[in-house]
């Protein structure tokens, strides 16, 4: 019971933040559908490179293959390739799901990394100490 309570009480909450923030200015327009459905079709995309700027928070997508870069910064997302150049600005709502599916993505592609660099290690700590101990001798 205790659990169904806390549930009720997120959704509540996360209604209510989303109710209160949004003006009239946040209806979605076609261009905003389009660069969200943009954005999470490179996300998903495999030749997708990613980067994030730790002190100004931005983050980045670059797909060669595609031939397009992709700012996200702040609610407001830059699309720019060598014909066109697009800023759009998002709703709160559509920005925070568009940095969870990014966020998520990072995440996967740097435990992958850590998994990949780990099963690679040939010797155990014990066997450094035993050839650190034989060349002392």
């Amino acid at each position: 019971m205790k659990r169904i309570i806390k549930r009720l009480y997120v959704k509540w909450s996360l209604l209510l933040r989303y109710k209160f923030m949004k003006s009239e200015d946040d209806e979605l327009s076609e261009n905003e559908k389009t660069c969200v459905s943009i954005c999470r079709g490179l996300i998903r995309h495999d030749d997708s490179k990613f980067l994030i700027a730790p002190l100004s928070g931005k983050r980045y997508i670059r797909n060669t293959t595609l031939d397009l870069f992709v700012i996200l910064d702040d609610r407001r997302v830059s699309m720019t390739n060598h014909v066109y150049h697009y800023d759009v600005r998002l709703v709160q709502r559509d920005w925070d799901r568009l940095i969870t599916m990014y966020d998520s993505k990072t995440e996967k592609i740097r435990i992958d990394l850590e998994n990949q660099i780990k099963s690679q290690i040939n010797y155990s700590l014990h066997t450094i100490l035993e050839k650190v101990n034989g060349s002392l001798n």
